[in-house]
């Protein structure tokens, strides 16, 4: 644009030098000479300066003219400026993006086996995605059974169906023969884990099970907590799950809480690549989640955990015969209200602003006694804490309020810091240890 301006204007003081020279060569032409020689001696003193007035005259509205002319090519160029819009430069294509531009691909691993009802699960998973292309769902099939296999492939293109290649009975020990699904789930997942981090090179993956429904911000809580896994190295996953999240025992009013806990949820989660590359090589031949909750695979670092959950289980049947469900599973409250997540800042759940936060919550709050608890609340209504003071106390007070009372190597289920917070009657309740407390014990299982 400034180029063309310039020839503009060049154009311009070109057509006022031409004009220019027109008028002298107008003056000194022979024709002028003679129209003043014809004139009465006594009136060439008159008619002269008269001419000269007249060529004056002319050659000033000449002016005048490309004047106006010049200004109005310097207008037009200026207008011209202020529409076109700014010209970027072209960025080469082997430029790598700035890191904050670059959109993490975040495939969903779906396990399945011999549910045709995976249906329910993917149906949910796909109305629910906001990005096809930034989350790629992947189902992975164990089993061989031919009409889950059907259900599968009848979604098209829309899942990527992988299927686990090696479907023998896997060697177990004697009296584990009754476990053997549980070897087989532990080698399915650990085939389909390497196939998305190793063949597919994803750098993060969710996993769920064919029997999880999810709730319409799964996708937006797993967004959002990303950057805190990658940031924060004293966190090694998040779960949509939370084990004690029977409609009675959370504020559903409050479904943006998010917490830390020490307990693996699993139930659908999001792990990095770096994970797997630490677990892959001594992953288990069974048991595979509770593997993940010994000491030796957590090493003091936790997962977060939402207030109500984002998944919700619908298998009764499966390798477990229904443990747990009916007691507790088929309770859990799905959370059903959108919360956006990725516009909060989610940077308190980091571990000192959190631990700084949640323990002086917790341990500020007035200690009450369980037959207090089970009374209407009376005046205020505010957070209050329930003291254990060994494993067999926290498993009473924990049966008696509704809670899962069963620990992993010394762990409670939605556990951190030994707390478990949930509620009771309308009011907070945090199930803690003695504030002097050390550490896990893991014989406590």
């Amino acid at each position: 644009m400034l180029k063309k301006s310039s020839l503009a204007l060049l154009g311009a003081a070109l057509f006022l030098a031409w004009n220019g020279l027109l008028l002298l060569f107008l003056w000194g032409r022979p024709g002028a000479a003679p129209a003043l020689q014809r004139a009465q001696p006594g009136s060439s003193r008159l008619q002269l300066p008269a001419q000269l007035l007249q060529l004056a005259q002319d050659a000033e509205a000449e002016l005048r003219l490309q004047r106006e002319l010049l200004l109005q090519i310097q207008r037009l160029s200026r207008l011209q400026r202020q529409k076109a819009p700014p010209k970027t430069p072209k960025t080469p294509q082997n430029t790598p993006k700035p890191a904050e531009e670059e959109e993490l691909v975040i495939p969903v691993l779906v396990l399945a086996c011999d549910r045709s009802s995976v249906r329910r699960c993917l149906d949910k998973i796909l109305r629910y995605r906001p990005s096809a292309r930034r989350f790629p769902v992947i189902v992975s099939q164990d089993c061989g059974h031919a009409e889950t296999a059907a259900v599968i492939a009848s979604y098209g293109a829309a899942v990527a169906h992988i299927r686990q290649p090696d479907l023998s009975d896997v060697p177990v020990p004697p009296e584990h023969r009754k476990f053997q699904g549980y070897y087989k789930i532990s080698r399915h997942y650990r085939w389909a884990l390497g196939q998305v981090f190793r063949t597919f090179r994803y750098r993060a993956a969710i996993v769920v099970e064919d029997d999880l429904e999810v709730a319409p911000d799964f996708f937006e809580y797993f967004q959002a907590v990303l950057p805190l896994l990658r940031e924060d190295r004293s966190l090694w996953c998040a779960s949509a799950w939370n084990d004690n999240g029977k409609e009675a025992l959370v504020d559903a009013g409050r479904a943006e809480l998010l917490y830390r806990t020490d307990f693996f949820p699993g139930l659908g989660w999001l792990l990095l690549a770096e994970l797997w590359e630490e677990l892959e090589a001594k992953w288990p031949p069974a048991f595979w989640d509770d593997w993940m909750r010994q000491p030796e695979q957590r090493r003091g670092r936790a997962c977060v955990r939402p207030e109500v959950s984002r998944t919700m289980t619908f298998g009764r049947k499966g390798v477990s015969h229904g443990q747990f469900y009916d007691q507790y599973l088929k309770f859990i409250k799905l959370n059903d209200r959108f919360v956006p997540f990725t516009q909060m800042d989610l940077s308190y759940l980091k571990k000192e602003p959190y631990e700084r936060f949640f323990l002086q919550q917790v341990y500020s709050a007035p200690e009450i006694r369980l037959e207090e608890l089970q009374k209407d609340p009376a005046g205020d209504p505010g957070p209050v804490r329930l003291q254990y003071r060994g494993r067999d106390s926290f498993k009473a007070l924990a049966k008696a309020l509704g809670l899962m009372d069963d620990l992993k190597s010394g762990v409670p289920r939605a556990g951190y810091h030994g707390i478990v917070s949930f509620v009771c009657r309308g009011r907070r309740v945090f199930l803690a240890p003695p504030s002097d407390w050390t550490g896990y014990d893991p014989s406590w299982s």
